[in-house]
């Protein structure tokens, strides 16, 4: 087709992505067409605007590196991590999920711990923490002999792939769910923490005046054959950014009870008070067990 007025590159862009062959890839690529040519349209998008828009998908690019994802961070502090999530599961969005994003900082390999083992693997000063974690199905019942790698920030704010401080894999374990479905670690409290700020989604931060803060959390990946690979976090509501994520993650059934203990732990004498506790409940749907591909190495 030869191009007569605008509207007709919207036409002839369509008819062609009307030809691929997969349904799927057909349906995604006809729509993304024309909500990209309507967005255009919308907004009167001008040639430098669009210069400065390829531009900063490059950039992008190349800040993505093996420790650090930029556009899975640019994603979720646009809302679509969140929405795809949602969109995905309870019931395609319907009602309530344990299901949250996967985030920029989970890696494959964390070291097996056991049951009520320590996922400190270096000095990191913070009040202890102590887990406790249910897995069940969608009936309540336990799910036993599931796999559950946890993982998250340290009382600095940084994950240890951030923090040349923190030895490798420190504040990271992979558990076993014992025939109660049950699973139990301890670590130490974590804090909310800035996203980095350093490359494309920290100007755009600053140019909305919003704040980069996430509040503070625990990340867990569960794999059990027969259920959907179950990716969760679970929010501590007292952090001061809880109701004001940047990343728009926190979800009502993702508020857990981080508990605050201000008298010595009733059988571990190591520790000094405050302390916290965590008791959680992980609720598995049916499907396939299909991990994700790790953000970063």
């Amino acid at each position: 087709m030869i191009i007569g007025r605008q509207q007709d590159v919207t036409v002839a862009a369509t008819a062609v992505m009307e030809r691929t062959s997969d349904p799927r890839l057909r349906e995604i690529m006809v729509s993304l067409v024309k909500h990209l040519h309507g967005f255009v349209r919308d907004v009167r998008l001008t040639e430098a605007e669009f210069r400065e828009a390829t531009a900063i998908l490059a950039e992008m690019g190349r800040q993505s590196t093996d420790t650090h994802n930029e556009v899975v961070l640019m994603a979720g502090s646009l809302g679509v991590s969140a929405l795809v999530c949602l969109l995905n599961n309870g019931d395609q969005g319907n009602t309530e999920t344990a299901q949250s994003l996967l985030g920029p900082f989970w890696r494959l390999n964390s070291p097996r711990t056991e049951n009520g083992g320590s996922i400190v693997r270096s000095e990191t000063p913070g009040a202890a923490l102590f887990v406790t974690g249910r897995v069940v199905d969608p009936a309540g019942n336990p799910v036993a002999g599931a796999e559950v790698d946890v993982w998250h920030a340290s009382p600095v704010g940084l994950y240890e792939n951030q923090d040349p401080e923190q030895a490798d894999m420190n504040l990271r374990g992979k558990f076993t769910t014992d025939a109660d479905g049950r699973f139990a670690f301890r670590s130490v409290m974590m804090v909310g923490y800035p996203i980095p700020t350093d490359g494309v989604v920290g100007k755009l931060l600053q140019a909305q005046g919003r704040h980069p803060y996430r509040p503070a959390h625990l990340h867990a990946l569960i794999v059990k054959p027969g259920f959907k690979v179950l990716i969760s976090q679970v929010y501590d509501p007292a952090d001061p950014h809880i109701d004001s994520d940047v990343q728009f993650g926190v979800t009502r059934a993702l508020v857990g009870n981080f508990v605050r203990h201000d008298e010595p732990h009733p059988t571990v004498g190591d520790i000094s008070q405050p302390w916290y506790s965590l008791d959680h409940v992980y609720r598995m749907e049916a499907g396939e067990a299909v991990l994700p591909r790790p953000p970063i190495k």
